[in-house]
């Protein structure tokens, strides 16, 4: 067993073990560093700002400048809010927006995972950034870092008895597994810091925390719009014939990012694990962390996921170690059937006599850019009309209970400001979504939001010469391996190798339950569009019936398809 929280000794563990064990629950020196005059923070110090939900970034559009000049790189960090389900209040919505103008670089990033990113913050703007998204009662405690992540759901705002239970489960779930650490608000809200003789504990997360991150989200039955096999843990909530949650189908082990050419990191899709009833879901999803706790990697941060340790000691093992801890019986889980994925976009009826709209965001990047001003566009209809903002997996908003007369003045603010209804956007760009990457991700290898627009707009054209616009193919772009675009659950991922290169990934399916494999390795940005025509259009002639695209792709293989159209192995 390899939990630490006895105390033991960090000998052969990774350096970010030591470092947590040592920070006193994630306090360390951030915040007598916050009050140097320097523009970053010690190593150390940027290990444990994750937890806090902040990334140490830079630049990278300066370093090559900076460089010449002798100078050190341009610092900045990343703040990521995090935002159970998805749900913002209008005044929550607004606050952020007032940050990204105030401290940020003048943009909101929806991420694929319903958090807000706020990017370009400096170190001396960083704790009034935070104390203002707390003032709006949100966090960002958990927003990165060795913990339970940001819990996802349907972002769908329907009224009604299921969606109320699994409303309820989520709060239950976050009250059960945000770490108790006092160091948040005595760092970035001043609050008062407690002088007793009793240790401060982590019952769940230990001195140590977790081997690694884990993410968690919760489904609901048929609706697979948060793409359940990317998660450590995800939970779909099943209906009782009676319309009330009667349980929740359990699946285990997903996780996409993998290092290139490190064969022994891989991309892995979540296994079907046990169903529970609604009362035991928090016991579960506490007990599923605690043994990834206990006996995740920790001396290997690349080995640290618990899919690796599902493939280490096997699903069967994992089930048994979860039983042993809980005080009721597993129940076999059931076969999961998807509808056809719905990003809930566009106008609908949420079951109460309102109405909510969801708005098509390119990338998750909110921000005014030519005649697209969605910054400006959002913030007024927000300040006005007062919705409930949604944030969705696929990195777009939902206004929500907007009454039927208020519709008209809301398709106006958009008009007034360039958003397009979601009917008029073409079925290839609706479907791609990319990770910021470069220049403010420091892991990034290539390019992915700000190259995917072009690119995916010349594969809409392409689709529509050959009369293919009218299907339902998901692109999606990372700029590298770690995936945060979950480019290995699309029907097509592009997956940067290094500038301006891209594994070209196929075979996934458009409901995002089967990985992609890579076709063609480092295909230089610009031949993308003709590697991919040929191909697109032997699908045109041999589907078959409704077949989607990625499904025929899998049906036929790649040597017969490479065989077809000549490709490169």
């Amino acid at each position: 067993m390899s939990n630490l929280s006895d105390g033991g000794s960090l000998d052969g563990f990774s350096s970010n073990e030591s470092i947590k064990a040592s920070s006193n629950h994630l306090r360390g020196l951030i915040k007598e560093e916050l009050l140097e005059d320097t523009p970053a923070f010690s190593d150390d110090s940027e290990q444990l700002l994750k937890f806090h939900g902040i990334y140490q970034q830079d630049d990278r559009d300066r370093r090559k400048e900076a460089r010449a000049k002798g100078l050190d790189k341009h610092h900045q960090l990343m703040i990521r809010t995090r935002i159970p389900g998805g749900v913002v209040s209008a005044e929550a919505y607004l606050a952020h927006d007032d940050i990204s103008q105030e401290w940020a670089n003048g943009t909101l990033r929806v991420t694929t995972r319903q958090d807000f990113q706020l990017h370009g913050v400096l170190k001396g703007d960083l704790k009034q950034s935070i104390a203002a998204i707390n003032g709006a009662l949100l966090t960002t405690l958990g927003g990165c870092g060795d913990v339970e992540r940001n819990i996802m759901c349907c972002p769908e705002p329907k009224q009604d008895r299921f969606h109320e239970q699994v409303d309820r489960s989520i709060a239950s779930m976050v009250a059960a597994l945000t770490p108790r650490t006092r160091a948040y608000h005595e760092i970035w809200l001043d609050g008062e810091v407690v002088d007793t003789s009793e240790p401060e504990n982590e019952p769940l997360y230990g001195e140590q925390y977790l081997p690694r991150k884990f993410k968690t989200t919760i489904a609901l039955e048929g609706d697979n719009c948060v793409d359940v096999y990317a998660h450590d843990l995800a939970l779909v909530a099943m209906r009782g014939k009676d319309g009330s949650v009667r349980g929740f189908n359990a699946l285990v082990g997903g996780g996409l990012g993998r290092t290139h050419n490190k064969p022994e990191t891989f991309a892995a899709a979540a296994l079907p694990f046990a169903f529970v009833d609604a009362d035991q879901v928090v016991d579960l999803a506490r007990e599923v962390i605690a043994v990834q706790r206990d006996y995740g990697d920790r001396t290997n941060r690349k080995h640290a996921r618990l899919k690796y340790t599902l493939a280490d000691r096997g699903l069967e093992w994992f089930r048994g170690e979860v039983q042993a801890r809980l005080q009721f019986q597993l129940q076999p889980a059931e076969t999961l059937r998807w509808q056809p994925v719905d990003d809930h976009l566009g106008w609908h009826e949420q079951g109460d006599g309102n109405l909510y709209v969801g708005i098509y965001i390119e990338n998750g990047r909110i921000a005014d850019v030519g005649a697209v001003r969605s910054r400006t566009g959002l913030r007024h209809i927000v300040d006005e009309i007062r919705p409930e903002v949604r944030l969705t997996a696929q990195q777009n908003v939902i206004l929500a209970g907007i009454a039927p007369r208020q519709r008209a003045r809301v398709e106006e603010l958009m008009a007034e400001h360039g958003i397009e209804p979601v009917e008029s956007i073409p079925l290839a760009i609706r479907n791609a979504m990319a990770c910021p990457a470069i220049p403010t991700c420091g892991l990034a290898v290539a390019e992915a939001e700000r190259v995917l627009p072009a690119l995916i707009r010349q594969i809409a054209t392409l689709l529509d010469e050959l009369g293919l616009a009218g299907e339902r193919i998901s692109f999606r772009m990372s700029g590298c391996p770690n995936g945060c675009s979950r480019p290995y659950l699309g029907d097509v991922g592009f997956v940067g190798t290094t500038l301006g290169k891209y594994d070209l990934m196929l075979a996934g399916d458009f409901e995002g339950t089967r990985l992609n494999r890579t076709y063609a390795p480092n295909v230089p940005m610009g031949e993308i569009p003709g590697l991919l025509r040929p191909i697109f259009i032997a699908f045109r002639e041999q589907r078959d019936g409704g077949e989607g695209f990625g499904d025929w792709v899998q049906r036929i293989g790649f040597d017969a398809l490479r065989e077809q159209v000549k490709a490169p192995a």
